[in-house]
C-alpha cells in the first residue's frame, strides 16, 4: 500500500512539475553611452554638480512581454518587469555580479512559472532622475532612449548578444534563457529532482530523462528488482535482491505451494492442496492405498491385491495357505493313502508308501480277490475286471474293506457352536440358545414377538434383544417410565418422590418453591401460639376502608341531590296562593283606570308598607259609594289571580283554604273580598297574573282616601 501511495504521488508531482515548469530569462546590461549628455526631447539633463554641463543621472526600465508584432511599451509587462537604481551619469559600463548598489544584481533576472515559448517582446527605457530616491517612470520629459524589440530565443546557457544605437545614445546588452533547477526541455517543461527515497530511487540526465538506481525498475524507479529467479506471481519484494513470498507459497524463489495443513503423503499445484501420491488416499493422504507394495504382507510367493485403504488380499501358492500364505498346506492332513499307507508330505503333492498286498497312487488296488474276503462288517465284494476288488459297504462304514466304522459327525455339520450327535448313519444337532435349523445356522428372531414396548424399536441378536426406548421410557422392554426424579430437579438437599408423571419435591427447613430453590425467612416457633390473640391492628387498612364509605356516602348523598331537582323541575306549577306573590302597590286615579296597570317587581326589591290600607270593619258604606265612582275597583286582584290559577290548577282551592289569617284588620275585610269572588271569576277580560313560586297572596283593599286603589298583599 506504501509503495502505490509513493507512486501515485510521484505521478501527481510529475505532472505537476510538467505545468508549472520553471525557467529564467536573463538579461544583462553591459554598456550605455549618451556623448552629449541629452534627454530624448534633445534638453540637457540638469542637476550635474560639475562640468559637463549635462549630466544625465541614468536609470534603466526594463519590461518583458509576450511576442507582439508592434511592440507597445505600455504595460501590462507579461512576464515581467524591472526598474534599476541609478547606474551611472550619461556613459558608462556595467560589470557582471553586484555593483555599489545592494539593490541592483547584473544581470537581471525574470523567473517564469510556465513553459518558455521560444519569442518575447523586450522593452529597455535609460531614464534620467534628479534624486536617486525618485525613480517614477510614468515622466516622459525624463526619457534618454527607448529600445523596443522581439526576438526568438531558444533554451541554453550561451548568452546573445545584441546593440541598440539610436543616433545619440547606444546600449550594449545579452540575454539568455535557462532552466531553473530540475527542469529539462527545450521549454524547461521536464522535471526531474534525482532522488533515492520513497518516490523514487533515480538520477536525471541532460535532458531530463531519468536514470534507475541499480536494483530498481519502472517509470519512476519505485519498482525494486528481485532476487533472480522469483516468481513474479507469487514473490515480490520491497528492496533490491530480495524475494518475499505472497501466502500460501514458500521456498526460496516463492515457487513451492503450501500444501493443506495435516497432508502426510500429498503434493499441491495450488496453495492449500492435497494431492495424494500414489498409492495412498483420505483427506490428508494418510491412507495406504497400497499396503502391497509398501508392506509386501504375502509370503511365499503368494500375489498381494489391494483392496483399498490399508486392505490386501493374498493369493497363495498351491500348498500354502493363511491370511499372508505363512502356511505350508499338509496335503496328508486329509489321509489321502487309502489300505493303511503311509503318507508323505511334498510341495503341492504327497506319496503313499502302500502294505503289502496293495497298490496304486493312493493304496487303492489290493491284490487280494473276492474270493479272499476281503471286505468288513458284512461289506459286499465285487471282482474288478482289471483286477482287484471294490467292496461295497453297509451303511455306517467306510474304508476300502468297509474296516472303518463311519462318524456322521466328523465333517462338524453344525454351526454356531452346536454339539453334534451321532445316530450311525446320519447325526443331530443340539443348536444352543437362540438358534435352529437342520444345522443350527439359523439366528432365531428374538424381536418376532415385538417385545418392546410403549413404541420402542426392537434389535435382534443372539439369543438376546435390545430395545431403544421413545423418549419417557426406559429398562429392557421400555416398559418402565422415566423417574422425574432421575435428574435431581430438587435443589438445597430437597427429597424427591414420584406421582405419575411428575414429581414433588420435600424441601428441607428454611427452603421452598416447586423446586425448594428459594430460601424462606426464618420462623421464630420458639414464642407459643395463643389462638385469639390479635395481631398489630393495620391502621393503614383501617384508615383506607373509613375513606372509602366517605366516599360512598358521599357519591350517594349528590345522587339524591342530582334526582330531587330533577323531580322538581319535572313537578307541575304550584298554587299561587301558596307561592311567592310580589308586593305591589298600584295607586291609580279613577279618571284613569281604563290606563290601570299592575307592575310586578321582584319580591326582595318589594317593602310592604300599606299605610293606607289600614281598613276598619265600619266602612262599608265608603266602600260602596268608591265602587258607584268607581266600577272598575270591583275587581279584587286577588280573587282574580285566585281565580285564574284556579283554572289552571285544581288544587289551588284547597291551598287557599289553607291559607292562615292576617290581622285584624284584614279579617275583617275578607268576607267583603271573598264575597265577590263569583262576579269576578265570571269576567271574562281579567288580564291579572301572578307569579308561580310566591309565599304570599294579593288582595285588593279599599284606602280611606276615595280616590286611590291600593293593591296589599295578605300574608
Amino acid at each position: 500500500m506504501g509503495r502505490r501511495c509513493a507512486l501515485a504521488l510521484a505521478v501527481v508531482s510529475a505532472l505537476l512539475c510538467q505545468v508549472w515548469s520553471s525557467g529564467v530569462f536573463e538579461l544583462k546590461l553591459q554598456e550605455f553611452v549618451n556623448k552629449k549628455g541629452l534627454l530624448g526631447n534633445r534638453n540637457c539633463c540638469r542637476g550635474g554638480a560639475g562640468p559637463p554641463p549635462c549630466a544625465c543621472r541614468t536609470f534603466f526600465r526594463v519590461c518583458l512581454k509576450h511576442y507582439q508584432a508592434s511592440v507597445s511599451p505600455e504595460p501590462p509587462c507579461t512576464y515581467g518587469s524591472a526598474v534599476t537604481p541609478v547606474l551611472g551619469v550619461d556613459s558608462f559600463s556595467l560589470p557582471d555580479g553586484a555593483g555599489a548598489d545592494p539593490a541592483f544584481s547584473n544581470p537581471i533576472r525574470f523567473p517564469l512559472g510556465f513553459t518558455w515559448p521560444g519569442t518575447f517582446s523586450l522593452i529597455i527605457e535609460a531614464l534620467h532622475t534628479d534624486s536617486p530616491d525618485d525613480l517614477a517612470t510614468e515622466n516622459p520629459e525624463r526619457l534618454i532612449s527607448r529600445l523596443a524589440t522581439q526576438r526568438h530565443l531558444t533554451v541554453g546557457e550561451e548568452w546573445s548578444q545584441d546593440l541598440h544605437s539610436s543616433g545619440r545614445t547606444d546600449l550594449k546588452y545579452s540575454y539568455r534563457f535557462v532552466c531553473d533547477e530540475h527542469y529539462y526541455g527545450e521549454g524547461c517543461s521536464v522535471f526531474c529532482r534525482p532522488r533515492d527515497d520513497a518516490f523514487g530511487h533515480f538520477t536525471c540526465r541532460d535532458r531530463g530523462e531519468k536514470v534507475c538506481n541499480p536494483g530498481w525498475r519502472g517509470q519512476y524507479c519505485t519498482e525494486a528488482i528481485c532476487l533472480p529467479g522469483c516468481d513474479e506471481q507469487h514473490g515480490f519484494c520491497d528492496k533490491p535482491g530480495e524475494c518475499k513470498c505472497r501466502v500460501g507459497w514458500q521456498g526460496r524463489y516463492c515457487d513451492q505451494c503450501i500444501r493443506y495443513p495435516g497432508c502426510l503423503h500429498g503434493t499441491c499445484q495450488q496453495p492449500w492442496q492435497c494431492t495424494c501420491q500414489e498409492g495412498w488416499g483420505g483427506l490428508f493422504c494418510n491412507q495406504d492405498l497400497n499396503y502391497c507394495t509398501h508392506h509386501k504382507p504375502c509370503r511365499n510367493g503368494a500375489t498381494c491385491t489391494n483392496t483399498g485403504q490399508g486392505s490386501y488380499t493374498c493369493s497363495c501358492r498351491p500348498g500354502f495357505a493363511g491370511a499372508d500364505c505363512e502356511a505350508e498346506t499338509d496335503e496328508c492332513a486329509g489321509k489321502p493313502c487309502r489300505n493303511g499307507g503311509s503318507c508323505t508330505d511334498l510341495e503341492n503333492s504327497y506319496s503313499c508308501s502302500c502294505p503289502p498286498g496293495f497298490y496304486g497312487r493312493v493304496c487303492e488296488l489290493s491284490a487280494m480277490a473276492c474270493a479272499d474276503g476281503p471286505c468288513f462288517n458284512g461289506g459286499r465284494c465285487s471282482d474288478n475286471p482289471e483286477g482287484g476288488y471294490t467292496c461295497h459297504c453297509p451303511v455306517g462304514f467306510s474304508g476300502f474293506n468297509c474296516e472303518k466304522k463311519v462318524d456322521a459327525c466328523s465333517s462338524s455339520p453344525c454351526a454356531n457352536g452346536a454339539q453334534c450327535v451321532d445316530l450311525g448313519d446320519a447325526y443331530l444337532c443340539r443348536c444352543l440358545a437362540g438358534f435352529a435349523g437342520r444345522h443350527c445356522d439359523d439366528n432365531v428372531d428374538d424381536c418376532a414377538s415385538s417385545p418392546c414396548a410403549h413404541g420402542g424399536t426392537c434389535r435382534d441378536g443372539v439369543n438376546a434383544f435390545s430395545c431403544t426406548c421413545p423418549p419417557g421410557y426406559t429398562g429392557r422392554n421400555c416398559s418402565a417410565p422415566i423417574s422425574r426424579c432421575e435428574h435431581a430437579p430438587c435443589h438445597n438437599g430437597a427429597t424427591c418422590h414420584q406421582r405419575d408423571r411428575r414429581y414433588l419435591c420435600e424441601c428441607a427447613d428454611g427452603y421452598g418453591g416447586p423446586n425448594c430453590q428459594f430460601l424462606l425467612p426464618p420462623v421464630n416457633f420458639s414464642e407459643p401460639y395463643m389462638e385469639g390473640r390479635a395481631g398489630p391492628l393495620p391502621w393503614a387498612a383501617v384508615c383506607a376502608g373509613v375513606v372509602l364509605v366517605l366516599v360512598l356516602l358521599l357519591g350517594c348523598a349528590a345522587a339524591v341531590v342530582c334526582v330531587r331537582l330533577r323531580l322538581q323541575k319535572a313537578r307541575p306549577p304550584s298554587d299561587p296562593g301558596r307561592g311567592e306573590t310580589e308586593t305591589m302597590n298600584n295607586l291609580a286615579n279613577c279618571q284613569r283606570e281604563k290606563d290601570l296597570s299592575v307592575s310586578v317587581v321582584a319580591a326582595p326589591q318589594l317593602k310592604n308598607t300599606n299605610e293606607k290600607a289600614d281598613l276598619q270593619a265600619g266602612h262599608g258604606a265608603e266602600k260602596s259609594s268608591l265602587k258607584a265612582r268607581c266600577p272598575r275597583l270591583d275587581c279584587n286582584l286577588a280573587q282574580e289571580l285566585t281565580g285564574d290559577a284556579a283554572g289552571r290548577d285544581p288544587h289551588s282551592k284547597r291551598d287557599a283554604e289553607g291559607q292562615p289569617q292576617g290581622s285584624a284588620g284584614e279579617g275583617k275585610g275578607a268576607p267583603t273580598l271573598r264575597g265577590r269572588e263569583a262576579s269576578e271569576r265570571k269576567r271574562p277580560d281579567s288580564v291579572y297574573s301572578t307569579s308561580k313560586d310566591t309565599k304570599y297572596q294579593s288582595v285588593y283593599v279599599i284606602s280611606e282616601d276615595k280616590d286611590e286603589c291600593v293593591i296589599a298583599t295578605e300574608v
